[in-house]
């Protein structure tokens, strides 16, 4: 979108305009104020809140700011695809529990919560484009998300030219995010590429892997909504690169609940 390539050239600037950046934001009134929604949401916890577009660009900061006006656009991009509603719901619940989850375990590998955050709202954008363009894609992701064994993308390949993540990770990199995020989502399905290093993938991309597939995890369990079978393909490996033992998981997902509610979701 080209808002964005506005917004990129923007804060590559030595000293960014606020308030031609807010201009371009105000020309959007759903953007804007998905802007100030999202300053003013108990997941950042702002002691001051947001009341114009140059207050919440201040208050967030043009990474995050841009990072969440990416996330509005791309749900504005996609709001055609018929009956969404669900994917957006789990990808908002996925994304906010991401970035959760870097609180409670702490920022490491240069991975902070907004960027998990970012993630999480990205991370599955390629399956919207695939539904947009091959019809029969409802029913293949039906059966990718039931099977036991074999890889998402695996199933994928019997039936589709592509698959969602290498879908996903091209348009990551259309969109101006980091390459760690870009090479993340091309691989999160690929449990082995969660610890086969640097050669494949960072160890910032894993840990953005692993912790959004953790928090997908932890959203179905709390919701019983769109339920797969991914966390027991990859739930070994998300463990080690996060660190976790049995206990520790069993604590998140006592906590979870809290951050995975409707009540979150309405704030």
């Amino acid at each position: 979108p080209m808002i964005l390539d506005r917004i990129a050239v923007e804060m590559h600037k030595d000293e960014p305009d606020l308030r031609y950046l807010a201009t371009l934001l105000s020309a959007d009134v759903s953007i804007a104020a998905g802007l100030l929604k999202t300053a003013n949401s108990p997941y950042f916890g702002l002691q001051t809140r947001a009341r114009t577009v140059v207050q919440a660009l201040v208050l967030l900061g043009l990474d995050v700011a841009s990072r969440a006006v990416a996330g509005l656009i791309l749900r504005k991009v996609f709001l055609s695809a018929p009956s969404m509603e669900r994917f957006w719901d789990a990808s908002s619940r996925i994304a906010r529990t991401a970035g959760w989850l870097v609180h409670q375990l702490g920022s490491q590998d240069g991975v902070k919560a907004d960027d998990a955050y970012t993630f999480g709202l990205f991370r599955d954008c390629g399956i919207p484009i695939l539904m947009q363009r091959f019809p029969e894609y409802r029913a293949l992701l039906a059966a990718a998300n039931n099977a036991r064994e074999r890889s998402f993308t695996t199933v994928e390949a019997d039936y589709c030219p592509t698959n969602h993540a290498l879908v996903g990770s091209l348009m990551a990199q259309n969109w101006w995010l980091p390459d760690e995020m870009a090479l993340a989502i091309r691989h999160h399905h690929d449990g082995p590429a969660y610890q086969a290093g640097v050669n494949v993938m960072p160890a910032a991309s894993a840990r953005l892997a692993a912790l959004a597939q953790l928090a997908e995890h932890l959203v179905q369990q709390a919701t019983r909504r769109s339920l797969t079978a991914e966390w027991d393909k990859l739930g070994w490996a998300c463990q080690q690169v996060l660190c976790l033992g049995p206990g520790d998981l069993d604590k998140l997902r006592q906590k979870a609940p809290e951050v995975t509610s409707d009540v979150m979701d309405r704030g």
